[in-house]
């Protein structure tokens, strides 16, 4: 009698703890957040590795993005031309030093140009674009939301003043953080190089070195991790770098053929922004808007079907060929995923989240699936999927 009871106590804790899918989610959040809450405690023992990495990321980040871009011509003249990777490396610096050089001789000019004018002339266009806009509200059909738009208007001429000011006070007041981060971008310009440089002659073979860390019956499986992690980054960040260069074109010749002012400055700015998926090109297109209700109806008319074309363009053959559906991410968890990153983590949040969700994806689904292969939670599943497997083999050999 005892035996069974202890029999029985023992199945019911299998039943409800060991093998219940509910229990293990459970246990898995609780560890998740214990792990969390004991880094939280010990911060001030990883502070040092925080400056650490914080020091050595930017020069790091610009040499993986040149690195992305650059890797795929090394690799097709080596494979195919048996062009030595140090040769193909050094005609790429060069190129790049040559293209650097004339971008600072001929087109930086006519951006700081542009972009100086526009700062300048900036309240001004505002000021004229409110006074267009409300002479058009002035009319009786438009009178049941002109104070609804004056509203928005006299919130938004606030919000850019108060912005401007906070920016100008902060400038002002942080003369240390602005020499911190000329001295960074120094550093970085001149390590990154050297760090793209090895990447470019020596990466090819990291995956191979760090799966060596792995145990033997885990290293197919991990070199395989990290080759899925490896290709989300390269196609991620090709693509978007790709668009926005393509994006910066279109909008250059759009707006150069109708006439609109800053042409080169918005479209440059349209290309940047672009990096930010659905929302970055939106939003550079609100100061060509406004300057072009400034000069009149027809230029604005001619700014929307510029900017018409250019997302047709995009949408319909730029994004398809060079994204395509690689990251395999809904529209939605796109959205909101920018969304939560923005408030949590600011403009980082927006530029790094998608490929940080990449990589996260990949990982928690092999350690899913690894999870649903060993673990006895899931045996009803396998059971199911063999004998699911066994009647179809059986209903084809019967059909033949």
């Amino acid at each position: 009698m005892e035996n069974q009871r202890k029999h029985l106590k023992r199945s019911i804790f299998e039943k409800w703890f060991l093998n219940n899918r509910f229990s293990i989610v459970l246990l898995n959040v609780l560890l998740f957040f214990l792990v969390i809450w004991l880094f939280n405690k010990i911060s001030f023992v990883l502070n040092p590795a925080r400056l650490f990495f914080s020091a050595i990321l930017p020069p790091l980040l610009l040499a993986v993005i040149q690195y992305y871009i650059m890797n795929p011509l090394v690799d097709m003249l080596e494979r195919k031309f048996k062009v030595p990777r140090v040769i193909t490396i050094a005609g790429l610096f060069i190129l790049v030093a040559v293209l650097l050089v004339w971008i600072v001789n001929t087109l930086l000019p006519i951006i700081q140009s542009q972009i100086n004018s526009l700062v300048k002339h900036w309240p001004y266009i505002w000021h004229n674009a409110t006074i267009v806009i409300q002479d058009k509200l002035s009319d009786p059909q438009f009178h049941s939301v002109k104070n609804n738009i004056n509203d928005a208007i006299t919130h938004a001429q606030n919000m850019l003043f108060k912005s401007s000011q906070t920016a100008i006070n902060a400038a002002l007041d942080n003369i240390s953080s602005a020499i911190s981060i000329i001295t960074i971008i120094f550093m970085t310009v001149v390590t990154a190089p050297f760090i793209l440089f090895f990447m470019l002659k020596d990466g090819h073979q990291l995956r191979p070195y760090i799966t060596e860390f792995a145990p033997k019956r885990w290293q197919e499986s991990f070199s395989k991790l990290l080759y899925e992690i490896n290709a989300a980054l390269a196609s991620y960040i090709r693509g978007q770098i790709t668009v926005a260069f393509w994006v910066g074109i279109m909008f250059s010749i759009g707006y150069t053929i109708i006439g609109q002012p800053y042409a080169i400055a918005l479209a440059v700015l349209s290309g940047v922004l672009n990096l930010i998926p659905y929302f970055g090109t939106f939003i550079a297109f609100i100061p060509a808007l406004v300057i072009a209700i400034m000069i009149s109806v027809p230029m604005l008319v001619k700014v929307i079907i510029v900017f018409a074309v250019e997302q047709t363009i995009e949408s319909r053959v730029i994004s398809p060929l060079v994204l395509g559906n690689k990251m395999e991410m809904h529209p939605v968890t796109t959205i909101l995923l920018l969304i939560g990153a923005s408030s949590v983590w600011g403009l980082w949040g927006v530029i790094f989240g998608i490929p940080i969700y990449a990589i996260l994806k990949i990982i928690i689904m092999r350690v899913y699936n690894y999870y649903r292969k060993v673990s006895q939670v899931f045996a009803e599943d396998k059971n199911v999927a063999l004998t699911t497997e066994a009647t179809n083999k059986k209903e084809k050999i019967t059909k033949e």
